[in-house]
C-alpha cells in the first residue's frame, strides 16, 4: 500500500494534506524518514508514526452503538449531531451508519466501514429482522396483533410485510401500552406508521436487535464498543459472499 493512501484512509488528511506532512518530515516509517508518498509499506508490519504517535492500520471497523435520541444517523449533518461523532477512539474516517433510526428514536446501531456487509444486511430480499420496543399511546389487544400479522397499509405503494406484535403490557387506565414489534424491513418511520394504521401513537421507540445483532444491556445510550469477534463472524455468514 501506498504511504500516502494509508495515511489517509487513517484520517491524517487528503492526499494533499499528508504529502505536506511527509514533506515536512512529521511522518517516520520504521524509525526512519520515508522516501515521498509513494512509498510502499506493509501495514501489518510497518511501523508508521505521524509525530511520534504510531498510526494503527484498520482496514475495517464495526462498532455496536446504543443510539440516543436527537442525534442523526448520518455522516454529516449540517444542523443535528451525528452518531459517527459518538465514536471517539475509531481509527477510521469514513465510518458511517448501517441504516438508520429516526431522530427521536434509540437503541442499536451499527456503525461501520463495511460497505458490502451493509449492503448484504439492509437488503429488501433479505427480510432481516429488527426487533423494537415501543411505548405507544393506545391499549393494545389481540385485534392490533391479528392486524400486525397480516400486513398493514401504511399508505405506500404496497402494504407492510408481516409483522409480530407481542404485547408485554397494555393498561387501560393510563391508555398507555409496552409491545415489542419485530419487522422484515426497514421503510421511512415503518413502526410508527404501522401503529398509526391500528390508531395508535409511538410515544417512544428503541431497537433491540437486528439479524444476529442485539444491543448490549451494559451499554448506556451514547455509549458503544467494538463488535466481538462472534458477532463479526455472526453477521458475515448473514451477509453475501464478497
Amino acid at each position: 500500500m501506498r504511504l500516502d493512501k494509508f495515511l489517509t484512509e487513517m484520517g491524517l488528511g487528503t492526499r494533499s494534506e499528508v504529502k505536506g506532512l511527509i514533506k515536512k518530515g512529521r511522518i517516520r516509517v520504521n524509525g526512519a524518514q520515508p522516501a515521498g508518498p509513494e512509498m510502499k509499506i506493509d501495514p501489518d508490519r510497518d511501523r508508521v508514526e505521524a509525530d511520534g504517535k504510531q498510526v494503527e492500520y484498520a482496514a475495517w471497523e464495526y462498532y455496536m452503538l446504543n443510539k440516543p435520541a436527537g442525534w442523526i444517523c448520518a455522516a454529516r449533518d449540517s444542523r443535528d449531531p451525528v452518531v459517527t461523532d459518538l465514536i471517539t477512539d475509531r481509527k477510521r474516517k469514513d465510518l458511517f451508519p448501517a441504516g438508520r433510526l429516526d431522530k427521536d428514536t434509540e437503541g442499536l446501531l451499527l456503525l461501520t466501514n463495511d460497505g458490502w456487509l451493509a449492503h448484504s444486511l439492509l437488503s429488501p430480499k433479505r427480510h432481516v429482522d429488527k426487533v423494537y420496543f415501543a411505548r405507544v399511546r393506545g391499549v393494545a389487544t389481540e385485534r392490533e396483533a391479528e392486524l400486525f400479522r397480516l400486513g398493514l397499509d401504511i399508505h405506500d405503494e404496497k402494504p407492510a410485510l408481516p409483522a409480530e406484535l407481542k404485547i408485554l403490557k397494555a393498561d387501560r387506565e393510563s391508555g398507555i401500552s409496552e409491545t415489542e414489534v419485530t419487522v422484515r424491513e426497514g421503510r421511512y418511520h415503518q413502526v410508527k406508521r404501522m401503529f398509526q394504521a391500528v390508531g395508535m401513537e409511538v410515544l417512544y421507540l428503541k431497537r433491540l436487535s437486528m439479524g444476529p445483532l442485539s444491543l448490549d444491556p451494559g451499554l448506556e445510550p451514547g455509549a458503544y464498543r467494538p463488535l466481538t469477534k462472534e458477532e463479526q463472524e455472526a453477521l458475515s455468514r448473514l451477509a453475501s459472499p464478497r
